[in-house]
């Protein structure tokens, strides 16, 4: 079995989506399996990773919205604002999507549906450089 494992980091702008597909791909390539799994896990506690829609912008906007609602900024009963009201809200956001993704890899690429994209869901109002681990595992 081999493991290859590398990484980057992405500049955000602010909260939103980024995808990623690419540059995963790329080090897939680069790591010469051919069937196994490729595990992507970002460093940090207020963004995440995502398998959404690649095709249609407006399918992450609704994702944006919902969580806008679903988790709000300046709710009053949270404690944990020292760097803002995105503060808390980031940290839920991440916990109720994923820090990491295991994709399968299948002749040497990333087995994704026709309209899935891998994304970095940025949870804060700031600009931040988020660092993502990949491993690829397999023979």
């Amino acid at each position: 079995m081999k493991v290859f494992t590398d990484s980057f980091s992405l500049k955000t702008r602010g909260k939103g989506t980024y995808e990623i597909t690419e540059e995963v791909s790329r080090i897939v390539d680069a790591s010469d399996v051919a069937n196994g799994v490729a595990t992507v896990f970002v460093c940090h506690t207020s963004c995440s990773l995502v398998v959404m829609e690649n095709a249609d912008p407006s399918a992450r906007t609704d994702l944006h919205a919902f969580f806008d609602q679903l988790v709000p900024e300046d709710t009053p009963y949270f404690v944990h604002t020292y760097e803002g009201p995105d503060d808390m809200p980031s940290h839920i956001r991440m916990c109720l999507t994923d820090v990491d993704k295991n994709i399968p890899v299948m002749e040497g690429s990333l087995v994704l549906g026709t309209w899935q994209g891998l994304f970095l869901f940025e949870h804060r109002r700031a600009h931040h450089t988020r660092r993502l681990v990949i491993s690829v595992m397999g023979e």
